[in-house]
C-alpha cells in the first residue's frame, strides 16, 4: 500500500443517514483543511484509501483493527456507546450537534499533529437585510435577487423568498424537493440536527445558496412570528452566512419585528399616487406601533426607470439595476446604510 499525501479525511459510518448529512455538512465548511472521502462500508474503506491519511474518522460500531493498518496521523473513533473499548485512539461523542462534532475534530486533530487550523469563527455577526415593500410589482423581488446574487460573489450569502406567490421558477421547489415549510418542521422538531438537514434542503445558483420557498402561500400565514425570528436566530447561530437577504411580504406574522433585527432595509415603490399613499399608510403604521428604528434603517427605491430585465437569473448582475445594486453592496461591505 502506498503512502498518502497526509491532506486526505476518511469519514465511515455503516449509517448511511448521518454519513450522508455528516458529508454535506463538512463538504460546505470553507475552512476544511483536507479532502473528505465517506465511505459506509469498512472494506471499501481498506481497499481505496492509501497509508498516510491526515484524518481517520471511524463510528464505533464499523471501528475494525485493520483500519490501524492506514497509519492515519489521527485516528478516531465516533463513540456511540459512552463506553472508550480501545486504547491508541481518540473519541468523539457522535450524538451531538454537526458544528460540535466538526469543532471537536479539528481541535483532536490540531493537538495531536501539533498544528494550527483555521477553526469556526465565532465573532461574526451575520447581517440581515431586509426587502419588504406595500407597494406590489415594484420589482422587490429582481432587486433582491440581484443584490444576493452579487453580495455572494465575495461574502456566503443566504437567499430566503417569503412571498405568498413567488412566481420565478428557478426557485420553486419541484415534488421532490424540501422547501422553507420543511426547514420550519427541522427546526420545531429535530433541533440537534437542524444544521445538517438545512444541508440537505439548501438549493444553488453559482455562489448563492437558497431555500426554495413554501409551494402554498397559504403556510406562510400560519406560521408564528415567534417561529420566523426563531428560525433567523437559529441559522445566525450557525455562523455559516455573511448576509441573509430577507424577501418580506405582508402575509407572514410579525413582518416588523423581523425587519427591526435587519441592518438595512429597502423598500421598492412607484412614482404614481397610489403606491405613494401606500407607501404613506405604511409609514404611518410603523411609527403608530413604535418602530419608528425600521423608518430610519429604511432606504426607498424606485426602479421606475428599469424597462427591462434579463430573462435568466444568472444574468441579473449585469445591466442597469446590477449597477445600480453595486453601490448598494459596496455601502453594505463598508458598514455603511445602502
Amino acid at each position: 500500500m502506498k503512502k498518502g499525501n497526509g491532506k486526505v479525511m476518511a469519514l465511515c459510518d455503516t449509517e448511511e443517514e448521518y454519513a450522508q448529512l455528516m458529508t454535506e455538512f463538512m463538504g460546505k465548511r470553507k475552512n476544511m483543511p483536507w479532502e473528505l472521502h465517506t465511505y459506509t462500508n469498512v472494506d471499501k474503506l481498506l481497499q481505496s484509501e492509501e497509508k498516510g491519511l491526515a484524518m481517520l474518522v471511524v463510528a464505533e460500531s464499523a471501528y475494525r483493527r485493520e483500519l490501524e493498518e492506514l497509519s492515519p496521523q489521527c485516528l478516531i473513533v465516533l463513540n456511540e456507546s459512552g463506553v472508550m473499548k480501545w486504547e491508541e485512539v481518540s473519541y468523539v461523542d457522535k450524538y451531538q450537534e454537526a458544528e460540535e462534532v466538526f469543532k471537536q475534530l479539528l481541535g483532536v486533530y490540531a493537538e495531536i499533529a501539533d498544528v494550527q487550523l483555521p477553526f469556526l469563527r465565532t465573532n461574526r455577526r451575520t447581517v440581515f437585510i431586509g426587502n419588504y415593500s406595500p407597494v406590489h410589482r415594484s420589482m422587490q423581488t429582481s432587486f433582491a435577487i440581484t443584490m444576493s446574487l452579487m453580495l455572494a460573489q465575495r461574502h456566503s450569502t443566504l437567499y430566503l423568498n417569503f412571498e405568498h406567490y413567488a412566481g420565478i421558477s428557478e426557485l420553486l421547489p419541484d415534488m421532490q424537493t424540501l422547501d422553507m415549510a420543511d426547514l420550519l418542521y427541522f427546526l420545531n422538531a429535530q433541533k440537534d440536527k437542524f444544521r445538517l438537514r438545512l444541508q440537505t434542503i439548501l438549493k444553488h445558483k453559482g455562489a448563492l445558496d437558497f431555500v426554495p420557498p413554501m409551494r402554498s402561500g397559504q403556510n406562510l400565514i400560519t406560521v408564528t412570528a415567534q417561529e420566523w425570528l426563531g428560525l433567523m436566530e437559529r441559522i445566525e447561530e450557525l455562523e455559516e452566512y455573511e448576509y441573509v437577504v430577507l424577501d418580506l411580504t405582508e402575509s407572514m406574522q410579525g413582518l416588523f419585528e423581523i425587519l427591526r433585527m435587519c441592518r438595512q432595509v429597502y423598500t421598492l415603490t412607484r412614482e404614481d399616487r397610489i403606491a405613494k399613499g401606500k407607501l404613506l399608510q405604511y409609514e404611518q403604521i410603523l411609527a403608530l406601533y413604535e418602530y419608528g428604528d425600521v423608518l430610519g434603517k429604511t432606504k426607498r427605491l424606485s426602479l421606475s426607470h428599469i424597462q427591462k430585465l434579463p430573462g435568466e437569473l444568472e444574468q441579473l448582475t449585469k445591466g442597469e439595476l446590477a449597477d445600480l445594486v453595486k453601490g448598494l453592496v459596496k455601502s453594505l461591505e463598508e458598514g455603511g446604510d445602502g
